[in-house]
């Protein structure tokens, strides 16, 4: 395992075994090779103590059976040159699949840096990097919880030193969202560009997303007032986008779960996929994005009004490829530029003219999303941040 250098040597751990669909596959990737550019000796690690239930898309089972995910683990990092670069403790039966338990040991006392992504693995009674960063991708849940004083973000939390969220706004005079005394720092979702790079401009494709409709048991009350974590009641806003624009739209979201909702938008000239569909491999992730003219989505009703400055990981990979953004705006237009390549918008005349403004100049709007994306959302540039303030 040693490689017989002083490179940094960094554990990032994320969501891939138990949740083995496209968007987590390349979010793990794209932390993964970016420290690895950065000249990082990188692993990857991930377990079942914590949350048990892994999610088996060809069986459409839930449950702590975990042999889908790891295959599709094994599959994807040994294809970037990280195939003994892995482990997945399966804690219930005390298993190691990739590094042995001895080799995990060893990983874990001899690495310098630990990055949470998403806070859904936890130390045990590991050894603990100097530097243990949490990476918070679910800004406004993590704040309002932790306020809310919920045992389990309080541990958490306390196992780690530096925190970072994708909440830009967040300890600024530009978002509410508490703080709960914890210096958090901003950061974008890393993206490489080069991964995603598309020479076509498919000028008649439609417009898409991926994600999920509803999520109505996430809602969280803070301070007496009830925010939404969920897209389908801010969706309302831009139901007649399709008419407003003549373009076309589609989302890959579960709407089928609610069929009055699945028939006002087919209605209103939405097209709909499901998000299995195009997500179940990694390749078929990235080839909908390239195959897709831009993206719209709404957001989070808790990022919107709360500005939190929220960011998807998954619009990333739209402005890599080249694929113009139009987001319901979070407060990320307080930190990033916007109306060329990537649109913030309100309400659906700002979404019209946003697509409008796409569609005159399509190539012009394309490489200002490349652009974007190279600038602003590069992993190296993203991540280098996370290893000074961990002194590497």
């Amino acid at each position: 395992m040693s490689t017989g250098t002083s490179r940094p040597r960094v554990i990032v751990a994320g969501y891939v075994v138990r949740f083995p669909l496209g968007g987590y596959v390349w979010q793990a990737l794209h932390y993964l090779l970016g420290f690895e550019r950065l000249g990082c000796d990188v692993y990857f690690y991930e377990d079942s103590a914590f949350y048990a239930d892994a999610y088996d898309p060809e069986a459409g089972e839930v449950g702590p059976h975990y042999e889908y995910g790891i295959a599709r683990l094994r599959d994807v990092l040994g294809r970037f040159g990280l195939a003994d670069r892995w482990v997945f403790w399966e804690a219930a039966r005390d298993l190691y699949y990739g590094l042995s338990a001895e080799q995990t040991q060893r990983l874990f006392a001899s690495a310098d840096l630990f990055v949470n992504v998403a806070g859904v693995n936890r130390f045990g009674m590991r050894p603990r990097p100097p530097a243990r960063v949490f990476v918070d991708i679910d800004p406004g849940v993590t704040q309002i919880n932790y306020e809310n004083r919920s045992p389990y973000i309080e541990d958490l939390l306390g196992e780690h030193n530096l925190f970072f969220t994708v909440g830009e706004n967040i300890g600024t005079s530009r978002s509410p969202l508490p703080t709960g005394g914890i210096a958090w720092r901003p950061t974008r979702p890393p993206v490489l560009c080069d991964l995603w790079e598309s020479a076509s401009l498919p000028v008649s494709a439609p417009f898409t997303t991926i994600g999920r409709w509803d999520a109505k048991a996430r809602d969280l009350e803070l301070r007496g007032v009830r925010y939404h974590w969920r897209k389908s009641l801010e969706w309302e806003k831009f139901v007649d986008l399709p008419r407003r624009t003549g373009e076309r739209f589609e989302m890959a979201m579960d709407v089928g779960q609610a069929a009055k909702d699945e028939k006002s938008l087919r209605e209103a000239g939405w097209e709909i996929r499901s998000p299995l569909e195009v997500s179940i491999e990694p390749e078929g992730y990235r080839r909908y994005i390239q195959g897709s003219k831009g993206e719209f989505s709404a957001a989070k009703g808790m990022n919107v009004e709360l500005r939190s400055g929220w960011f998807s990981d998954r619009s990333v990979c739209y402005l890599a490829a080249g694929r113009p953004v139009v987001l319901q705006d979070t407060g990320f237009s307080d930190v990033l530029l916007t109306g060329h390549g990537v649109f913030a918008v309100h309400g659906i005349d700002d979404a019209s003219q946003a697509v409008r403004t796409i569609t005159d100049d399509y190539p012009a709007q394309s490489a200002a999303a490349r652009e974007i994306a190279r600038e602003c959302f590069d992993a190296p540039r993203v991540l280098r941040p996370v290893l000074e303030a961990a002194g590497l």
